[in-house]
């Protein structure tokens, strides 16, 4: 008996949708065909569901981009690509050549006016270079967990070694420390950003990969809690900060002892 894999990222239905399958030869499929299958290709890493709305609006993102700008690759990422409809705006880099991105850098405001007037959805752009990014992959954990998962318009391939900088962490570290001081002023999604700032860090200093999955891990064993009530702000004031703290001050321990001991 044959079996047919489906894909789980399918563009236009959902599972348990019934389907037709039929061999179609290749020979048989005009030009303005061949194009529309391969307009309608996506590139998914880490990611086992999108409802097929996303992928439409992904879809029209990409054609509004591609209007703008001559693009090498188009990352979309972020909140939108998690399930529902809980997210602000669609984060969103577009790698371009140096010097297209010197000469076009005010068509940013451009593209996130026309994704909005045609969407009704803000967007946050990132234009940048490709050895750009791969810097920031290297050296900025954040960077690592905005690809932790994504949908790109081409095949993403980067083998990355993370370049450790601690005063870069120290800097980056700092912002975390205003969860502790602001804590009664702080909303829940304003908490987890913070958290997230402080764990991103903690996973990069282990060399370990940096994303939703291995995030999540990390505030069970460092906070004792989930995403979800640091985000619902549904914490037990005292044990959190304990923990918090805890883990605020090894690692700034840690970042302050190799910067000590570092090259002058």
């Amino acid at each position: 008996m044959d079996q047919i894999y489906i894909p789980k990222i399918r563009n236009g239905f959902s599972t348990g949708s019934y389907v037709l399958i039929k061999p179609i030869n290749p020979q048989e499929l005009n030009n303005e065909s061949q194009i529309k299958i391969k307009k309608a290709q996506f590139y998914f890493y880490n990611l086992s569901f999108l409802e097929p709305i996303k992928l439409e609006i992904i879809k029209m993102i990409i054609k509004i981009i591609d209007s703008k700008t001559e693009s090498k690759n188009i990352i979309i990422t972020g909140s939108f690509l998690k399930k529902g409809f809980n997210f602000n705006d669609v984060d969103i880099l577009v790698i371009n050549k140096l010097n297209e991105i010197k000469e076009n850098s005010n068509q940013i405001k451009e593209i996130n006016k026309a994704i909005e007037n045609s969407l009704g959805i803000k967007s946050h752009i990132i234009i940048i270079d490709n050895k750009s990014l791969i810097g920031g992959l290297c050296t900025d954990p954040l960077y690592q967990m905005m690809l932790g998962q994504y949908v790109s318009k081409n095949r993403v391939i980067y083998n990355i070694k993370n370049e450790i900088n601690y005063k870069l962490l120290d800097l980056q570290l700092l912002k975390s420390k205003s969860l502790i001081t602001n804590w009664n002023i702080l909303n829940g999604n304003e908490k987890y950003y913070l958290t997230r700032n402080m764990l991103v860090i903690s996973l990069f200093l282990k060399n370990k990969k940096i994303n939703e999955k291995e995030l999540e891990k990390e505030i069970k064993q460092s906070l004792n809690t989930t995403t979800e009530k640091i985000k619902q702000n549904l914490l037990e004031k005292t044990n959190f900060l304990k923990n918090y703290k805890k883990t605020y001050d090894i690692l700034f321990n840690k970042i302050m002892k190799e910067i000590k001991n570092g090259p002058k």
